[in-house]
């Protein structure tokens, strides 16, 4: 008798295990939705880390491309370096300074 008794209380506990289960199973499923989601963010949130790491990679090397180019226009822009360029077109740096032409008709009228 004592067997039957005990073998019934463990039918009634392995129902009520499993009616608490049926009863909590959406529970579980927002727990896994919830395990899914948090795997997902930490991968996104790496291809994000990656993505703003290239992206200051390629602007450091845009800023030196700049820093080159830039150097390199105002070397080439120096009154030393234009005469050497247009010097092959026979032109030449003048020796005197500008002379200022005036109307002859208006020093006339004086």
């Amino acid at each position: 008798m004592k067997a039957e008794a005990k073998n019934q209380r463990q039918r009634v506990r392995r129902v009520l295990r499993y009616q608490w289960m049926i009863r909590n199973l959406p529970f579980f499923l927002f727990l896994a939705f919830l395990a899914v989601l948090y795997i997902y963010n930490g991968h996104y949130a790496d291809h994000v880390v990656r993505d703003i790491g290239k992206t200051g990679r390629e602007l450091k090397e845009l800023q030196y491309e700049y820093k080159s180019l830039k150097s390199e226009v105002m070397f080439r822009s120096k009154q030393s370096e234009l005469a050497k360029a247009v010097e092959p077109f026979g032109l030449k740096e003048l020796s005197l300074p500008p002379v200022v032409l005036g109307d002859s008709s208006e020093s006339g009228a004086k």
